[in-house]
């Protein structure tokens, strides 16, 4: 098969990975900067061209779309859904998965336990939407974050509330949560492929740090999941319609609560900590949908 990985870097631990796997298992793998694909909408044939040629030879595609450019990268990925090519990830799911508020919404209907969430339009009444989470301490995240950016922690309510007023005064808008202090800065990283855990970890913020992204220096040891973690995990990827995806969780008293969902988890951490091949995973599960 002739598979498109739509990176911007084709040097990423991920990408390299994904090639490899591919062309492991005599696939055609080639990396595709999806901002420098052209969109050619016609009636008959809808098709991209990139750089000197038409990509209408395409069999697959792995979207490796970062959250700066979401819009134009899905884009591209709803392109490739018309012209009958298959995505490992939808264009819809993404868009799905990068609106926090919005997937929220779409997991807790699903009856999926998540830590208490307040969402507000620039309200004035700090005090009453700190309230509404249980009071501090309480994480204050950014809409818009990724990789731990744009999340706090403030453990006073004098904290909590400058801080939401200093976003509120930006215009920028912010999700309050819950804090777990049970969790004891830890998290777990669930992968997912065609619906199933492939591999898991467990990440450890480092000492003083709540936060626990590998990015950020966090640590990550495999795991093995209980039944409830298991069933949040595959239930949330069924949830967003996202067949491969991260699923974040944290261990609390109540049982396991998700964070969010990834639609483009990265594959380093969680193949160095699982010992797990998971883009060899991610290629057979191209293979048995294209059959």
């Amino acid at each position: 098969m002739n598979i498109v990985i739509l990176s911007r870097n084709p040097q990423l631990y991920s990408t390299n990975r994904l090639v490899i796997e591919g062309e492991s298992r005599g696939h055609d793998m080639e990396v595709i900067d999806p901002l420098k694909c052209d969109i050619i909408i016609e009636n008959e044939k809808p098709t991209i061209y990139y750089k000197d040629r038409y990509l209408d030879y395409v069999d697959a595609i792995i979207p490796r779309i970062g959250a700066s450019v979401t819009f134009y990268g899905c884009a591209v990925v709803r392109q490739f859904e018309m012209m009958g090519v298959f995505t490992i990830v939808t264009s819809d799911a993404i868009l799905r998965s990068r609106d926090k508020l919005r997937s929220l919404q779409r997991l807790t209907k699903a009856g999926i336990g998540m830590p208490k969430t307040v969402f507000t339009n620039y309200s004035r009444d700090v005090v009453e939407v700190i309230e509404h989470v249980g009071g501090t301490p309480v994480i204050i995240k950014l809409l818009e974050g990724t990789q731990g950016l744009g999340v706090v922690l403030a453990e006073t309510k004098n904290a909590a509330e400058s801080v939401l007023e200093a976003f509120n005064g930006l215009q920028a808008r912010v999700i309050v949560q819950e804090y777990i202090k049970e969790a004891k800065g830890a998290d777990i990283r669930a992968l997912v492929v065609d619906g199933h855990v492939v591999g898991a970890m467990k990440r450890q913020g480092k000492e003083g740090e709540f936060r626990s992204n590998l990015h950020r220096g966090g640590s990550a040891n495999i795991i093995k999941l209980n039944s409830d973690e298991l069933k949040v995990a595959m239930k949330a990827s069924r949830a967003l319609k996202l067949p491969v995806c991260g699923v974040d969780m944290l261990q609390s008293e109540r049982g396991p609560l998700l964070l969010e969902v990834n639609s483009t988890p990265g594959l380093e951490g969680i193949e160095k900590a699982t010992g797990k091949n998971i883009a060899r995973a991610i290629i057979t599960f191209i293979e048995r949908n294209r059959r």
